[in-house]
């Protein structure tokens, strides 16, 4: 077999339980839940630091937010990994293309590609005007260029009036055709007309949406809107229903209750936001059919981390819940390159930084040893069923900074600021509705996985145990000064 093509498609803010195959009653993802049937759907994978940055050092690194660094959203630190998975694949004679977000600092930092055309959607931190002009968004943002090009200088990714992580939602401004996530598919077909034929190719296709602005096109928008059928959002038995703080009232919250008829819109947004990925994934299957190379090709299919869309009254990522650090993953590949039974649902506990060495073993390319992920195809082999025992996630949220061990059956986590402990059974309570912190048959299983947390946490500046119990108040970082290195 020739070396095969690798396409990596992900999407912003995406939540697993968000397809069709995920039992969703509502929403329509015709084309990912085809690439279940010629592939594979895991259903426990998880973000384990789970906002863009963060996630994406994961992805992009194959290792653990302890290797890598960042335990938190920072932006403006340099990105300086020697082995990245774009640059393993260019190394081994792979012809690498990136098309939309990357989100990495600086801006232009190609991180092993070959070429980047970027879009990182809107940004605070390259929107400011007193960063440097080579930082700044409209210096470095492709699609923005284009979008002024073709329907005027004075255009902006801002013209809708909502924000990067507003609750607010509206369709798209301007036609279907201008839109960010129509234009990551027609780039990422202008890759496969312009790619060096003498060479297999690794495309990572990117998309900015579903995350906020809830901006889809009006068919889609519409799409949801018009229903009556969209689920309402998990509430808890230890959800905030009072929102003292009238927290709801910020277009950005975190948390809070807004009202009833915008949650349905925001939830209708984002569902439409969904479909109309999954329609444009369809166009770039097609095109990579068209062109001959779908029989010597395999597609995965991830997502940064999720969205809390309301759960619990709450809202965005960052948080150690099912909503937001619960991720998709799909493994496409028609042609059956892989020699494996296809058309299965997979419970291996996984993580972002898996992606990496299963694209490596994929493409018969040695894994650099500083790489903490596993490889996903002994699993796809039936050779063992799971890669971990457990998964410590994590993510620095100022009152809310969160740590969390999660099992292919349960989660217990822990708010390192207030030292409040939380116990899902989510073999029995996947939407997490009950907090069994506190249950007495429960105790023992939550102690050996508080003992998880502590040795994970052992060693770490942060000061957050003394190795025999943990330490709540201590300073959250974001980015931490003392890593394992390469």
């Amino acid at each position: 077999m020739n070396r095969p093509n690798v396409v990596l498609i992900t999407v912003d803010q995406m939540r697993r339980d968000c397809m069709g195959i995920s039992g969703n009653p509502v929403v329509e993802t015709p084309n990912l839940d085809s690439m279940r049937w010629k592939g594979f759907q895991f259903t426990n994978a998880y973000s384990a630091t789970p906002s863009c940055i963060p996630a994406r050092a994961a992805l992009m690194t194959g290792q653990s937010q302890r290797r890598h660094g960042r335990v938190g959203y920072q932006e403006g630190i340099t990105w300086d990994y020697i082995h990245t998975l774009a640059g393993e694949f260019a190394a081994s004679g792979y012809h690498t293309q990136c098309v939309g977000k990357m989100h990495v600092h600086p801006e232009r930092n190609l991180m092993g590609f070959h070429n980047v055309v970027l879009h990182d959607g809107f940004h605070l931190y390259s929107r400011i005007s007193t960063v440097p002009q080579g930082e700044s968004q409209a210096a470095n943002d492709d699609y923005l260029h284009w979008l002024k090009q073709v329907k005027g200088a004075d255009t902006d990714l801002n013209d809708s009036g909502m924000g990067c992580n507003s609750w607010v939602a509206r369709p798209f401004p301007y036609e279907e055709k201008y839109h960010p996530t129509n234009w990551c598919v027609s780039e990422s077909i202008d890759f496969l007309r312009r790619k060096d034929p003498s060479k297999p190719f690794f495309l990572y296709a990117s998309f900015v949406r579903p995350h906020s602005p809830l901006d889809p096109p009006q068919y889609y928008f519409d799409m949801y809107d018009r229903r009556e059928d969209i689920p309402e959002a998990f509430m808890g038995d230890w959800t905030d229903q009072e929102d003292a703080a009238q927290d709801g009232l910020n277009v950005d919250a975190k948390k809070g209750i807004i009202p009833k008829e915008a949650l349905h819109r925001a939830r209708a947004a984002y569902y439409g936001h969904i479909t109309h990925i999954d329609h444009q994934i369809g166009r770039l299957l097609q095109a990579i059919m068209d062109d001959n190379l779908m029989k010597n090709t395999v597609v995965v299919f991830t997502s940064d981390h999720g969205d809390m869309l309301g759960d619990h009254n709450l809202f965005r990522k960052a948080l150690p819940y099912e909503g937001s650090a619960g991720i998709p993953l799909l493994i496409y590949d028609p042609y059956n390159l892989l020699k494996v039974k296809q058309n299965r649902k997979l419970n291996c506990l996984t993580e972002l930084r898996d992606i990496m060495p299963t694209l490596l073993d994929i493409a018969g390319i040695p894994t650099p040893g500083c790489v903490d992920g596993k490889s996903l195809l002994p699993v796809l082999r039936g050779e063992q069923e799971q890669v971990r025992e457990y998964l410590h996630g994590e993510h620095s949220y100022r009152d809310m900074s969160n740590h969390f061990i999660v099992t292919p059956k349960d989660k217990y986590i822990w708010f390192s600021q207030s030292g409040e402990e939380q116990y899902f059974d989510l073999e029995h309570d996947p939407n997490e509705l009950h907090n069994a912190i506190f249950d007495p048959n429960a105790k023992e299983r939550i102690e050996y996985l508080r003992r998880c947390l502590i040795h994970e946490l052992d060693g770490r500046e942060e000061g957050y145990t003394d190795g025999g119990k943990l330490i709540p108040g201590q300073k959250p970082l974001s980015m931490l000064s003392r890593r394992w290195k390469d």
